[in-house]
Parts: structure tokens; sequence; C-alpha cells
């Protein structure tokens, strides 16, 4: 992230004159004190996306119990809006999906009306649903972040049911005016010029040198107030403690009283199983896969004792809860049909939470800049943000790779690293103060080895 971050959050928390109890919330619902707020993954992602999201709300004394996650079952979207394809959602089945999850957190809360925080796809998803899916009455208002509401590109020619363009019919209808609803007051957040997914040139779309006709500030929304956060990245303008600032601001109607996420003494964690189809990631349960956990030395990453949890997961594909120890890392150990046997190393979970999801990966692992690595391979992954070029990101004391040096936009957010040699041994990943050790297994040359970050 390219950015005086912490100046600016201190100013911002300063010049706000915090207080550091709970504040009343914008929701003027008699029954919701602090109205229940659905939050909205975007393209490939889950629910899992908000995950510290959620912590720094409950750290600012917002009720767990009025946090929802929306789970779309295929989060990417069919390459034709018309046409089904396995394993992609429509923007009807998105919508739709995102109705139940605000059906159920009204019956949960008893509330009236939902406040919708949303990022990337989720943010098109959002607005459909208000506009087209009679959820007008049902939303008190809106924070979108990362919005592609013009397309990732505009051709008014081809490819005019893709739900990514932003002259398709699609993006068109949602377009007219008003933008936003008369009723519902709406937040824009969005990078100042680092989202890769808002830029005058495709060279992210495989189309470098060719204009998309989208600009920096497509995701600005007529009648929607914008926050511009400098430096972040597509991901980050859902999940940067900036990002949260503005989301709790928009929701609360004061800036948080910490950044911090506050540790419990006896956090649990939980989640679910999920894999791959058609060349896509799926938010279904992998019914049938085995999970074992283990507390892990946080800075060998060796195991420490006998697993913690064993669980052959159900057709719902959950498991847990299991007690976390404050402090502790832990490596997950996930096998499933048709899947590499994997082992994701976590850093320790300072919540409880019941989204802790884990996603296998069918293909081989070990891939930097689209050539993948021969031998005893550990990967690294920031689910919530990419690597950028002047971010201090390691992998085995090396700076990550495949991240083009002469490119300021971040946009690779996995990488590799060959380990030479036949005996086990730890390598460490870094991300600006967050670091994860693992284990090789080279007597193991069937397993794969993620590395993923918190942030």
């Amino acid at each position: 992230m390219k950015r005086a971050a912490m100046f600016w959050i201190t100013l911002a928390l300063l010049t706000a004159g915090v207080l550091a109890s709970p504040v009343p919330a914008a929701d003027k619902d008699p029954a919701a004190p602090t109205p229940p707020i659905v939050f909205v993954h975007g393209e490939g992602d889950s629910a899992a996306f908000w995950m510290p999201v959620l912590w720094r709300f409950e750290s600012n004394g917002y009720p767990a119990d009025r946090l929802f996650t929306a789970d779309i079952d295929h989060p990417s979207a069919r390459t034709d809006d018309t046409l089904a394809e396995e394993n992609r959602s429509s923007t009807e089945d998105a919508a739709r999906a995102l109705a139940r999850t605000v059906e159920q957190a009204l019956k949960a809360s008893g509330a009236r009306k939902v406040a919708i925080v949303a990022h990337s796809r989720g943010c098109q998803t959002a607005r459909n649903y208000v506009r087209n899916y009679h959820g007008a009455g049902r939303v008190a208002r809106m924070v979108l972040a990362g919005c592609v509401h013009n397309g990732v590109y505009a051709n008014s020619r081809e490819r005019l049911n893709s739900e990514y363009n932003g002259a398709g019919r699609f993006l068109t209808a949602l377009n007219q005016p008003p933008e936003v609803p008369d009723n519902i007051p709406v937040t824009v957040i969005r990078s100042d010029r680092f989202d890769l997914y808002a830029q005058p040139d495709g060279r992210f779309l495989g189309l470098a040198g060719q204009a998309t006709g989208v600009s920096y500030d497509a995701p600005d929304r007529d009648g929607a107030d914008t926050i511009v956060i400098d430096g972040a990245d597509h991901r980050e303008t859902a999940t940067a403690p900036e990002a949260f600032i503005a989301i709790h601001k928009a929701i609360t109607g004061q800036v948080p009283a910490t950044l911090d996420i506050e540790p419990e003494d006896s956090p649990t964690v939980a989640g679910e199983i999920s894999g791959y189809a058609n060349g896509a990631p799926t938010n279904l349960p992998l019914g049938g896969a085995r999970l074992t956990v283990f507390a892990v030395d946080s800075a060998t990453g060796e195991r420490q004792g006998r697993a913690v949890l064993e669980k052959a997961v159900g057709a719902d594909g959950r498991y847990g809860p299991f007690a976390a120890k404050p402090g502790q890392t832990y490596e997950f150990v996930v096998e499933a049909e048709g899947y590499p046997e994997t082992r994701i190393y976590r850093a320790p979970f300072p919540r409880s939470t019941d989204i802790a999801h884990l996603r296998l990966y069918p293909a081989s692992s070990g891939a930097v800049a689209g050539e993948t690595l021969a031998g005893e391979v550990v990967n690294v992954m920031r689910p919530r943000g990419y690597f950028g070029v002047d971010d201090n990101a390691t992998l085995g004391a090396l700076p990550i790779e495949g991240r083009p040096e002469t490119e300021e936009v971040p946009s690779v957010w996995t990488s590799s690293l060959a380990i030479e040699g036949d005996a086990p041994e730890t390598v460490t990943a870094g991300f600006n103060g967050e670091t994860i050790a693992a284990r090789t297994t080279p007597e193991e040359p069937n397993d794969v080895v993620w590395i993923e970050f918190s942030y």
C-alpha cells in the first residue's frame, strides 16, 4: 500500500474526538440500536474475506450477532450472464443469494432494515438487489468498496452479456439514473489510482496498450459520498485500516475508537471446506474432506504435540469449533478426493470466528509469473490484498517473486518458492509485520504447502 497510512489514520482519529464507548447507529429502528450489517464478497471470494473487518467491528463494541456475511455458492460471474455455466453465477443468482442473507439477518436481529457493506462484484450485486429484487425497503444504507460499476472495460460491440462490460446490457441498465437510490445513503470507497480493475489501460486484462474506457474514478456514483484512499489496491479498498474507518463512520456516524483487533481470552475457530470446479473457486461445501489441525511453533512451524482437531466433515463441509489458544499458530491439514493433501499455515486467531474457511486448489502449486516451479515448493497467499513492489513482503528471507518490478499497481496475491535439498526445513513468510513459518516435507512430494496471511 503506497501511503503514509498511520499519519492519516491518527489524524482522522484525533480530529474526530473519538469516544471509547460504542456509538449509536444510523438506523433509527428502535428494535435495532445497531443495524445488522450484511457483508458481500466479490468475484471468486468467500465470506472469509471479511474476517478481520468483523473482528475490528467487534473490537469497537459492535455486537457479533449483528454481523452477517453472504456466501455466494458460485462466486465467479458467468462469461455470458444469460447462459448457464458450471460453477458460475448469474447476476440474478448473486442478487437472490444476497436477498436470502438479508432475510436471515432481519429475522435473527428483529430489525426492519440492514446496512450492506460490499466489495468488488458485490457492489453491483448489492445495487442489483436494491433496484430489482425488492431490496430497497430492506436496506438502510450501503457502503461500496473497490467497485466495478462501469465494468473493467467498456465495449459496445462485443460481449454485451458480460457482467463486467460497462457498455453491456446489465451494467447499462443498472446505471440508469438514479445511480444510487434516493432514500438510501451510499458511501463509495475507492483507490486513487492503484485499483487494477479501474485502469485506463487494459494490461491487466491481457490487452496492454489498449484503452479500456474505464477511469481511475470509475467507482464513483452520482449521489454517493466518495472516500479515496491513496495507494490502496483493489482489495485494500475494503480491508485496509483506512477503509475500516470509512466503513465504521458510514454505518455508525463516528470513526472507530480503535483500529486494533482486541484479543479474546478464549477464541473459538470454525469454518467450511470448499474447493474448485470448472477452473474457478466454489463456496459449496466439500463434504467428506478430512481435516487435522495442529498447533505449531511460531518460529519454526514444527508441530507441537497431538492434533487439536481431527474431523471428517459432513455434507455441510463444516469443521469446528475448536478452542484456539491466544497467540498460537496453527497448521490445517486437509485431505479430500481429487485434491492433493493440503497443509495451510495461519497466524494466531485473536478472536472467535466461524468463517475461517479453507479452500483447496486442484492445480499444481509453485506458479510464479505463469511458470510452474519444480520440486519441493512453499506457496504464499494474501487473500485480502495484493503484494505491491514496495511492500515488505518476503518468502524464505527473499523478496516475494512474481511482482512486475516496473508495475506500480499491485496485481499479484500469490507466489511460491522452490526449496532445494532433501531435509525438512523451516520457511518463513512475512508481510508488513505479520510473519508465519511453515515446514517443508520432501518425504511427501505430492502434498501442497500454503502460508496464508491474515491482512
